[in-house]
């Protein structure tokens, strides 16, 4: 009731208002919803190692003094073939489009760990991209943690910016460094021209001093140097609106305007990159009471973070042919939630594995459910969950 209220009613506005509307796309399970959650400070979006856990658009409220940061979080950019096989909406193929439509900014986020997809943006991606040349874009690269090569973060922005950042060419030059712990002899450093005075205070991004924290360069185990300001003559280039099909042969994307390295399940480096966001902001009329964190109801968020767990502990395609039934919602007498959950699956090996032996699996989906319910709606959560074989 109370978010309901919080929804309904106007703003409590400041003096002088300031928004932002971020769209976050990127392939499915790039960390999208993490990155929406370290930027919110609070589990909201559902988070899983299966692709799809995000099953529709939905949105955040950071809220920062006379500022307000709104966060589309997306369902991954797919395609038609792979959202049949995954069971999904049609709407999962439109909602990321239709947050492009909303946005000021977007966050392309890239997962560089992944070796199969990280040297190229997907078809969808830059087909989202070029039907907006227009909004501002940033390249996210995360997961930098888990990448031991910090070198190949260096190929990497070449290939996923075509070489332009900001409208000005990135100047590669060979280098070497003797107290690189890398076997690679030969490595190569990029500086780019971007006027400091466009940067937001502390911003991290491809100008940096060796002394910056890790994950926020490629000083990490000493296998490179920082990325350094560099003087470069050419002048900066308009990006020319691509036209989808141009999409096909395409790796890369040359109008981001900032890049930002990150790993945002350990939040390192999301406040640099969360500073950048408040400096974009512009003079306009918040959506959302400052005490709204999220425009998901409290069901949308339970049926959320069940889902999130029955697809961490199903294997393969199990989980996505589950259907969820709540039979239950309400407050208990002494202010807990109780919540009962039907969980339908269609055949009788699914329901065996969804209970798993002597109970063992749907006990720990409920228990660790519960526990993120509880730390959502600071409240006591009961949670039930019960497995049936779908008539």
């Amino acid at each position: 009731e109370e978010q309901e209220r919080l929804l309904q009613g106007k703003p409590d506005q400041p003096q002088n208002p300031k928004v932002l509307r971020i769209a976050i796309i990127g392939a499915p399970n790039a960390g999208k919803s993490t990155l929406s959650n370290q930027l919110l400070g609070r589990k909201v979006f559902a988070v899983s190692k299966k692709v799809h856990t995000t099953r529709c658009k939905a949105q955040g409220v950071a809220t920062y003094e006379d500022t307000q940061l709104i966060i589309l979080d997306t369902p991954g950019l797919t395609s038609p073939f792979k959202a049949k096989r995954h069971r999904l909406d049609e709407a999962m193929l439109m909602d990321p489009w239709d947050s492009m439509e909303l946005a000021d900014l977007v966050l392309v986020l890239v997962d560089v760990s992944d070796h199969w997809t990280r040297n190229s943006l997907s078809r969808e991606v830059l087909q989202c991209l070029s039907q907006f040349p227009q909004i501002p874009s940033v390249l996210v690269l995360n997961k930098v943690d888990l990448l031991k090569k910090k070198f190949i973060l260096l190929e990497l922005v070449t290939e996923l910016t075509e070489g332009i950042v900001n409208g000005k060419k990135l100047q590669v030059r060979s280098v070497f460094n003797h107290n690189s712990s890398s076997s690679a002899k030969s490595l190569q450093e990029i500086s780019q021209a971007s006027p400091p005075e466009n940067r937001a205070p502390g911003s991290r991004c491809l100008q940096e001093t060796a002394s910056a924290p890790e994950g926020s360069h490629l000083d990490i185990n000493c296998d490179v140097r920082a990325f350094e300001s560099g003087v470069v003559t050419e002048e900066p280039q308009e990006l020319k609106c691509c036209e989808p099909s141009d999409t096909k042969n395409r790796k890369g994307w040359p109008g981001f305007r900032e890049i930002f390295m990150l790993a945002a399940v350990h939040g390192e480096e999301v406040d640099t990159l969360k500073q950048y966001l408040l400096t974009q902001a512009k003079p306009g009329p918040w959506e959302f009471h400052s005490g709204v964190l999220t425009s998901q109801s409290p069901q949308e968020i339970g049926n959320n973070i069940i889902r999130e767990k029955i697809l961490e502990y199903l294997p393969l395609e199990v989980p996505y042919g589950v259907t969820q039934v709540t039979e239950m919602w309400e407050e208990g007498p002494c202010g807990e939630l109780l919540i009962v959950q039907n969980l339908v699956v269609p055949r009788k090996s699914h329901m065996a594995m969804l209970i798993g032996r002597g109970g063992s699996v749907i006990s720990r989906i409920a228990q660790e459910a519960g526990q993120d319910l509880m730390n959502v709606f600071l409240c006591e959560v009961r949670l039930k969950l019960k497995v049936e074989m779908k008539s």
